[in-house]
């Protein structure tokens, strides 16, 4: 369909993003000695829900400076207090770490490349954090790397396309781990319908699972081996050290009781390869070799 008579056809006026007003600059040179020199610097600001992708420039910038690897964890520690807009958090790279004391639109740590996350609500408010909804919907969406701590339930489509990040949450809404390929993630709470749908890749454990909550076209559900236990209580204890949390904090006063009260969700194609390489590395072959390449391809076929 042809545009309308007198419709121009090209661009005729510059647009303004308005980025002279990203909160992201007050960051950037409030990180002057980490970007510069690599020392830490901790920083402490008022966010809005009109500061979309608060971390993205600050990123940016570090990864110009230095590269893919970032900076050791940390580096820069951020934290921010109210209601961040959209994008929170994007393809922040190793060496930041973003605070937030409050709650989250959409897109959370969408990209997320090695950075830290971590949410949970104000010390002042009086709500329980597990029965609320603290962050939106496609959290984690594409993360590479990285680690994200969500102290209270999110909405839908949590780590879609995760294909490396760690993810603790206390509840999430419909298709969580949908076409994730990698990383680990934690439900300590609700989970919505269709779990795992055509995850291919990485592992969840959820606390209290409803098995018809799940998509079982890819995945098993399976019980916790000794090597599970271990990794899950650890990113429980991270929790509770980064959040605060009173869900983690009940598990752990009782930690034998709680661990049977998980469900390890597994992508059945993915262990079978998983299983492969262990045992070819046993045999004395090399992880990256051909013969890895072949038991593995094997493994994948069935």
């Amino acid at each position: 369909m042809p545009a309308p008579e007198g419709t121009a056809l090209r661009r005729t006026g510059a647009q303004d993003h308005g980025l002279e007003k990203a909160l992201d600059h007050a960051l950037v040179d409030l990180a002057g000695d980490a970007l510069e020199r690599g020392e830490r610097v901790r920083i402490e600001l008022p966010v809005r829900n009109v500061n979309r992708t608060v971390g993205t420039m600050l990123g940016h910038e570090l990864t110009r400076r230095h590269g893919g690897d970032g900076l050791p964890d940390d580096t820069v520690d951020v934290a921010l207090t109210g209601s961040a807009g959209q994008s929170f958090g994007a393809f922040v790279p190793r060496g930041i770490t973003l605070r937030l004391f409050g709650d989250a639109n959409d897109y959370l740590g969408k990209g997320l490349s090695g950075g830290r996350i971590v949410v949970r609500p104000d010390r002042a408010a009086a709500f329980a954090a597990e029965t609320n909804i603290l962050a939106g919907n496609v959290i984690a969406y594409g993360a590479t790397s990285g680690e994200i701590f969500l102290r209270g339930q999110v909405g839908e489509r949590f780590c879609v396309r995760n294909s490396g990040a760690t993810a603790v949450v206390e509840g999430v809404g419909d298709h969580g781990c949908e076409y994730m390929t990698g990383g680990t993630v934690v439900v300590l709470g609700r989970t919505g319908r269709n779990f795992a749908a055509g995850m291919s890749g990485g592992v969840a454990y959820v606390l209290d699972l409803r098995p018809g909550r799940v998509n079982p076209e890819l995945v098993d559900l399976e019980r916790l081996d000794e090597t599970d236990a271990a990794r899950l209580r650890g990113l429980v204890v991270r929790h509770r050290e980064q959040t605060e949390s009173a869900v983690a904090w009940r598990l752990l006063q009782d930690w034998d009781e709680a661990l049977p009260r998980f469900t390890k969700v597994m992508p059945r194609d993915y262990a079978r390869v998983l299983a492969v390489r262990t045992q070819a590395e046993a045999d004395g072959l090399d992880p990256d070799g051909d013969e890895m390449w072949n038991r593995i391809m094997e493994a994948s076929r069935g």
